[in-house]
């Protein structure tokens, strides 16, 4: 982890991806859904081979109140504050998905056991920014915190994508980002380039669809999202609605590449199960195409007579060769060489569990890509639950972690086993050179065994900053 007074991260991707191998890993975990009387927690995993606790989870950071829905997590600096030697990446933001609550964690005294920092509470987060149901957090190259939020405090259980604006010293609630005048209906991932001053947003839905677990009823009755809302990064005033419609239906988790002068990156669609590709035109407009489209399935044994992947994490390598996503109900993890952006060519793919798999109640009556259903997972005598979700790449790209649970209503309907058994991280071995995914049969943790029960394991992030976390603003194309 960068020490204080050198500026957090790393100047540029080309030195994040020579970066010393990660030696722990912060995960969020649920016990809404599973148990009401126990909070959610964050776990330290060690996961240096070379350690005596390693693939253990070696520490538990409980938090005060029950029910939040830990779910995705971000810094109080990183690679966009890599020039002010007065930051530090010592403060984990855990926004809360349920609850509405924003938890500061302490990482820096002790980076093997977190201490809760600070709590900021929802009332204050609705007074301060009108916004509930916070998501995805990252850090500003001003030292501020942004985060999305998918809910209008006025009118719980409605739908608005804003951005909730946070202290980067004092965590207070300073109000929204976004400039007045405009809120998408529904909020959920977002990346800037400032480059290009440019911010992308993406949505899932409404609260009061997505909370209750999954109809398809609600995407047919608007209830859920199928646009990117581009924003003008230095006035934050909405620019430009890039629709999708039905065949990028629910656009998740977005990425630009990582090369700061790349106008271009993509976003996951999960319920269409495709992926984007989005860039800027010649005449400063953005625009959006469909480069990968996973096949339904056809089933019987299933909710509906046709499964789709459902896309639920994405990811880019940090030299932007490799494209990482995973198919939560198939059960796969794919990854396409993205050298030529418009044309992404599979290179890996792993089935890890899912809905499929040969033992389950799901009978694949026609199948466009596999000749039999896959087997089911086994790795240390576990046999794994679920599918993969959440993804996190090592910084040199050979290592992918993996966790099974996407959220713990989501997790109950589709996965209702995960309750008993709790969900896994995994980790993948990556072939960086040409290509390929195998399954390292010697790595898991079993969330399913811990002390207080079985928990859903979800998002990952290292100490040192990761994939996924980190906006570089230096200037690095002839570097990559």
């Amino acid at each position: 982890m960068a020490a204080c007074g050198t500026g957090p991260g790393y100047a540029t991707p080309r030195d994040a991806l020579n970066a010393p191998p990660e030696g722990l890993l912060y995960t969020t975990c649920v016990y809404r859904g599973v148990d009401s009387k126990k909070p959610d927690f964050l776990a330290t995993v060690d996961v240096d081979p070379l350690s005596p606790t390693y693939c253990q989870v070696i520490h538990r950071l409980p938090m005060p109140y029950v029910s939040d829905e830990l779910h995705h997590s971000g810094w109080n600096s990183c690679s966009s504050c890599y020039n002010d030697p007065s930051k530090c990446r010592n403060r984990l933001i855990l926004p809360c998905l349920y609850s509405s609550r924003i938890y500061i964690v302490d990482t820096g005294t002790d980076p093997r056991a977190p201490r809760l920092h600070k709590i900021v509470e929802p009332d204050e987060v609705a007074k301060g920014s009108g916004l509930q149901n916070p998501h995805t957090s990252h850090c500003l190259g001003s030292g501020e915190v942004m985060i999305s939020a998918l809910g209008d405090a006025k009118h719980p259980g409605e739908g608005k994508g804003g951005f909730v604006l946070l202290d980067g010293e004092t965590f207070k609630v300073k109000g929204n980002w976004e400039a007045p005048g405009f809120n998408p209906t529904f909020g959920y991932d977002f990346w800037y380039q400032p480059y290009h001053k440019v911010m992308i947003s993406t949505e899932w839905g409404a609260p009061k669809a997505f909370l209750k677990g999954f109809d398809p009823a609600d995407y047919a009755n608007g209830l859920y999202g199928n646009s990117l809302h581009v924003w003008d990064w230095d006035s934050h005033r909405y620019m430009q609605e890039l629709k999708l419609g039905d065949e990028g239906a629910i656009p998740l988790e977005i990425r630009f590449l990582h090369n700061p002068r790349a106008a271009e990156g993509f976003v996951g669609c999960a319920l269409a199960s495709s992926i984007y590709r989005f860039f800027k035109n010649e005449d400063g407009l953005w625009a959006a195409e469909k480069v990968i489209q996973v096949l339904p399935k056809k089933v019987s044994g299933w909710a509906l007579p046709d499964m789709p992947g459902l896309i639920t994490d994405i990811l880019l390598s940090m030299d932007d060769r490799f494209l990482y996503f995973s198919n939560w109900l198939h059960g796969d993890i794919r990854q396409y060489d993205v050298s030529d952006t418009r044309n992404p060519k599979l290179v890996g793919q792993v089935f890890l569990g899912g809905s499929i798999v040969s033992d389950s109640t799901v009978t694949v009556t026609k199948d466009e890509e596999l000749r039999k259903q896959p087997p089911p997972l086994w790795v240390k005598g576990r046999k794994v639950t679920g599918g993969p979700q959440m993804l996190q790449l090592s910084l040199d790209g050979k290592r992918l972690y993996v966790t099974t649970s996407l959220y713990s209503g989501w997790d109950k309907q589709f996965y209702p086993e995960l309750m008993k058994t709790g969900s896994v991280m995994l980790q993948l071995d990556i072939d960086t050179r040409n290509g390929g995914l195998s399954l390292n049969k010697d790595f898991l943790v079993d969330f399913g065994k811990e002390p207080n029960g079985p928990c859903l394991a979800h998002e990952m992030r290292y100490p040192g900053g990761d994939c996924s976390s980190d906006i570089f603003l230096v200037d690095t194309e002839a570097k990559l």
